[in-house]
């Protein structure tokens, strides 16, 4: 059964505790949220009350994915960029899937629905974010549409000795009249012949 997904919900009691529990359950499982496990909820619940912060100054979306029992299944928030150079942007930050529905294709899913969500909004041109090197989630991303645009080596100590790449991706939400965004490669390559390489 597919997931029903809100924009702007309604933060209750509920959900708040169905958000921590389904970032702690996807940080467990080894997914890539900003910890690494083992984290507790109350770990967790500082940086969700950021999130919360920036919702209520508009600074954020939530985009929530609801299961058949109505509970968050799935879960992403679209951040706008503060930069005045920048706000044709958005930020996707802590997306997630709870594990129990892995292998549905909600993962694909809440993406889609996240595109929907930033074409909605006044201006925005394109989504950004970051991904963990190491467990293939840009290849996960790019299968979605998304292109490596950036690569920085071993930026994400996960444990000592387990350094990862922070990868950044882009998202182009329409490219009718513009020059499709080239990956990092095609960009390098087409600096290497003005310089002789």
């Amino acid at each position: 059964m597919p997931l029903t997904f809100e924009l702007d919900p309604a933060i209750t009691p509920g959900l708040r505790d169905g958000l921590l529990t389904l970032w702690m359950d996807v940080s467990n499982a080894g997914g890539a949220v900003g910890f690494v496990p083992p984290v507790t909820a109350e770990a967790i619940r500082p940086e969700l009350v950021k999130h919360f912060a920036a919702m209520s100054e508009g600074r954020s979306r939530l985009l929530v994915g609801h299961d058949e029992a109505g509970e968050a299944a799935a879960a992403a928030f679209l951040t706008y960029n503060t930069h005045r150079l920048m706000r044709h942007w958005v930020w996707l930050y802590t997306v997630m899937v709870h594990p129990r529905h892995q292998g549905k294709g909600y993962g694909r899913d809440l993406l889609a629905a996240a595109a929907d969500a930033a074409r909605g909004l006044e201006g925005i041109e394109a989504i950004r974010l970051t991904c963990r090197g190491g467990l293939g989630l840009e290849r996960f991303y790019g299968s979605c549409g998304y292109k490596e645009v950036g690569r920085v080596p071993s930026a994400i100590r996960v444990a000592p000795g387990d350094d990862r790449d922070d990868i950044t991706m882009l998202l182009p939400l329409g490219t009718v009249g513009r020059q499709p965004v080239p990956s990092t490669a095609e960009f390098l390559d087409s600096m290497a012949e003005p310089l002789g390489g």
